[in-house]
C-alpha cells in the first residue's frame, strides 16, 4: 500500500495552487511575446545589434528626441528654448542645411 501511495501522489490535485503557476507561465510567455512584437512593429532591432547609431523621432517637431547608441550606452535628448540659456552642453538651431543631388551640401544661417 506505502509503494502505491508514493506512485500515485494526490496532493498535486488538491493544491488550488497549482494552476497559478500555470497561469504565471503563460503570462510570461505572452510577455515575451508581447516585447518582441513591439520591437519588431517599430523597427527598433538597431537597439539590440553590437553598432553605434542614431535615430531621430519627430523630427521637426517640439516634441523631436534624438536617440544615440554609443557602445552599451543609449542617450536621448530632447532639444528646448529653455535649455539655451543654461551652461550645459545642449545647443540651439542656427540655421539649416540643405544636401543637392550632386552631393554639395549649403548651409544656410538664420
Amino acid at each position: 500500500m506505502k509503494r502505491n501511495r508514493l506512485l500515485h501522489d494526490e496532493s498535486d490535485e488538491d493544491n488550488p495552487l497549482a494552476m497559478l503557476t500555470n497561469l504565471f507561465d503563460v503570462a510570461m510567455v505572452f510577455a515575451v511575446a508581447l516585447m518582441v512584437a513591439i520591437v519588431v512593429h517599430f523597427n527598433m532591432s538597431e537597439i539590440f545589434s553590437k553598432e553605434d547609431f542614431t535615430m531621430v523621432k519627430n523630427p521637426g517637431t517640439d516634441q523631436m528626441e534624438i536617440i544615440t547608441k554609443e557602445g552599451n550606452k543609449i542617450n536621448k535628448y530632447t532639444p528646448s528654448e529653455n535649455d539655451s540659456h543654461s551652461a550645459c552642453s545642449k545647443g540651439r538651431r542656427v540655421g539649416s542645411a540643405y544636401q543637392l543631388e550632386n552631393g554639395e551640401i549649403i548651409y544656410i544661417p538664420e
